[in-house]
């Protein structure tokens, strides 16, 4: 049994072109948020943060590959979890399609994770993956950008994420379900897995200088999961009870 309204097709076209306004209007507003992301300062930066890459060591300027422009996903991937954190894995499918285009449009884009540069490289030959990714492990570099927390931190509450402070430490009843899956999956608990996070930042080379020019997190992400984007334009939208996703290879 159909549990929707129906209509005739000039009922339906009336009401589409009347959501075709609120549409223009979304799209004006997020041609106008991405002016305001271009007009943000740039921060220099100074320190000195080395990667660790397939390609061998690697300095922050290094990963831009010659470009100006550095896009990096800050990919949930500590060195204690056993598989990259799956939610990320359902962003990250879609970088191999993109990746190419930016970088012959000015722009490289790497995921960086604090695991040690093997585990990565092991979790990226599971996943099929070619795009580049950086370990930053041993530096300061998931800490100084927001997205990786020491136990201390967790135990003190101060954790500074999002722009916002809090997060004490979880364990697997205070949290939602869809984060101890989540926790479960990347073969860690909840407040081990939840000492990363995920975001985006990116970066312009300019004179041989590196600046910061924008970072977002948590559902700032979502313009980023293409998934999602389809899913709401589906007749019945995200329709979730829950996490429903695995890693493309667990389906």
């Amino acid at each position: 049994m159909i549990r929707h309204m129906t209509g005739t097709r000039k009922e339906w076209l009336a009401a589409r072109l009347e959501l075709l306004k609120a549409e223009k209007e979304l799209t004006r507003r997020s041609d106008e948020l991405a002016r305001r992301r271009q007009e943000l300062p740039w921060v220099r930066i100074d320190k000195e943060y080395r990667f660790e890459t397939d390609q061998g060591s690697a300095l922050l300027g290094d990963l831009f590959q010659g470009r100006s422009q550095l896009l990096i996903y800050h990919f949930m991937f500590g060195p204690d979890y056993t598989a990259g954190c799956a939610t990320c894995s359902t962003i990250a499918d879609a970088f191999d399609g993109f990746v190419v285009h930016l970088a012959n449009h000015d722009v490289m884009l790497s995921a960086v994770s604090l695991a040690p540069l093997a585990k990565i490289l092991a979790y990226k030959r599971r996943m099929g993956w070619k795009f580049p990714w950086a370990s930053s492990f041993g530096t300061d570099f998931n800490a100084d950008f927001n997205v990786s927390f020491s136990e201390e931190q967790q135990r003190e509450g101060t954790i500074e994420y999002n722009y916002e402070r809090g997060g004490h430490a979880m364990d697997d009843t205070s949290v939602p379900e869809p984060v101890v899956k989540n926790a479960t999956m990347t073969g860690t608990d909840v407040a081990t897995y939840t000492r990363e996070r995920p975001g985006m930042s990116a970066f312009a080379l300019e004179d041989g200088v590196v600046y910061h020019t924008y970072s977002t997190y948590a559902r700032g992400l979502d313009g980023l999961w293409g998934m999602y984007q389809w899913l709401d334009r589906a007749p019945k939208g995200r329709n979730e009870t829950g996490l429903w996703w695995r890693r493309h290879d667990q389906y």
